[in-house]
């Protein structure tokens, strides 16, 4: 059985700078993950991210834009780079104007509940989607 985290968060920001936060390169790296992103469909690059030893994680995402829509949707694969039988998932990002800012919502699909790693690796990054992630994203919109 798959399942996948979902994360639904409003943030007080235009799509406009919402989109630039999660696609250029330069901010990307200021509150996600050191990477070598491109906005460009096909485009392969890394995310490094701490190992975690429970869930044999290496810390090193394989990534590939799979669809860019500008302002709309931003979405990747999420491979660990360095463990063939691990995660194989996808990241999507899809943005909704509201109001005067923007709603956000994160989908990472592909896990495997059925693999004990994978379900460990779901629960730990289900919970690091919502304190973590969108946490930094929002200090560094604030910051803008």
């Amino acid at each position: 059985m798959t399942a996948a985290i979902h994360v639904d968060e409003f943030l007080p920001h235009p799509p406009a700078a919402v989109w630039h936060a999660l696609t250029d390169p330069e901010a990307l790296n200021a509150w996600f993950l050191p990477s070598d992103f491109k906005p460009v469909v096909g485009h392969r690059f890394q995310l490094q991210a701490e190992p975690i030893e429970a869930t044999k994680f290496s810390g090193v995402i394989a990534c590939e834009v799979l669809e860019l829509r500008p302002e709309e949707l931003l979405s990747y694969s999420w491979t660990d780079a360095n463990n063939a039988g691990g995660l194989d998932s996808v990241v999507t990002w899809t943005l909704r104007p509201e109001g005067t800012g923007t709603r956000l919502f994160v989908e990472h699909s592909g896990f495997d509940l059925d693999d004990p790693q994978q379900k460990l690796a779901h629960t730990i990054m289900d919970g690091g989607w919502r304190s973590q992630v969108l946490r930094r994203l929002i200090q560094h919109l604030e910051a803008s």
